[in-house]
């Protein structure tokens, strides 16, 4: 069925003689990652296609990016005539025979293999020959994604990290076949987009999602073991090691589902307990408290997504202490 709508969606007929434009990025799924890639992407002046299943899933990104772009006004980043000069870059379709003479052509859909591989099959019969595929998946196999096409040289990682306009670091990965040739158009489109990018060999997680989320477990395990509230880990781990964000706050950003979803990948591949989930980051999406999505995680968040002063969650056994110890 999900095969069938795809074919239908994208249609049968072939890449068109249009003149290619290298100034163009295609951007597949309007969901946050794609909204950000799209906002990031215009921001630096280049065109952008962004392309979904869904109309409604459409109006939701354009009224996001520029609710997004209304906050930026608000706090005197940018001004009226900047916002409608960025917002002209980007265009939202549902058709996707738009891509037939596209270059670069990112998928940012939901972690999921299946989804991917699906996607990419169908993207692959209509797009032109110097057409590189990108997956934004943070811990899924390039490789097994590229099985899925009959040209797996052409098939390439470039890992954004949120927030993607402010980031200035992007991972590109290359799968087991992913060509030199491939991997340079990749690091061409990541100079259009002003990142520094790093070359990552296919590993389970890659560079940055294997190094930041056993810190992210931990933060969680002293949390439940009742240590430290959240707000003083965060604090500690902020200020001791310089870093923008704590541990807590960066997983109520990236969502509590999406980092339990990286764990257990992690796990999963790697068989390492480092990486086994915290029993209270399963506990807190079961109850469906996401993070900034939700409004509430290890914090709380107002409707603009700004965490509420205060907010941190303080464990149980922190509690229990503090009840035994006011009665003593």
């Amino acid at each position: 069925m999900k095969d069938e709508l795809l074919e239908m969606l994208v249609g049968k007929s072939g890449p068109s003689a249009n003149t290619l434009d290298h100034d163009k990025l295609v951007v597949v799924g309007a969901g946050t990652m794609g909204q950000r890639i799209s906002h990031a992407a215009a921001t630096k002046g280049m065109d952008v296609l962004l392309v979904d299943v869904s109309q409604d899933a459409l109006d939701a990104a354009s009224n996001n990016i520029k609710e997004t772009l209304d906050h930026e006004i608000e706090k005197w980043a940018l001004t009226t005539s900047e916002q409608k000069a960025l917002l002209s870059k980007i265009k939202f379709t549902t058709d996707f025979n738009q891509i037939a003479n596209q270059i670069y052509i990112i998928e940012a859909i939901p972690e999921s293999i299946e989804l991917k591989q699906n996607l990419f099959r169908e993207l692959e019969n209509h797009t032109i020959s110097e057409a590189i595929l990108i997956t934004n998946t943070s811990t899924l196999s390039i490789t097994e994604l590229a099985s899925a096409t009959r040209c797996p040289d052409k098939v390439i990682g470039m890992h954004f990290l949120n927030p993607v306009p402010k980031v200035s670091v992007v991972e590109i990965v290359r799968g087991v076949h992913t060509s030199d040739e491939t991997y340079h158009k990749a690091l061409a489109l990541a100079s259009k987009l002003d990142r520094s990018a790093i070359e990552v060999f296919e590993s389970p997680g890659y560079v940055t999602t294997r190094v930041i989320m056993p810190m992210v477990n931990e933060a969680v395990q002293v949390l439940m073991e009742g240590v430290a509230s959240a707000e003083d880990i965060d604090i500690a781990i902020r200020l001791g090691y310089e870093m923008n964000n704590g541990p807590l706050a960066m997983a109520d950003k990236i969502g509590l589902d999406t980092v339990l979803v990286w764990l257990d990948t992690l796990f999963h591949d790697l068989g390492d307990t480092k990486y086994r989930p915290c029993p209270l980051i399963r506990m807190m999406v079961r109850a469906g408290f996401l993070g900034v999505k939700s409004g509430q995680g290890f914090f709380r968040y107002d409707d603009d997504g700004e965490m509420i002063p205060g907010s941190g969650l303080t464990s149980t056994a922190l509690d229990r202490f503090r009840t035994v110890r006011k009665q003593s």
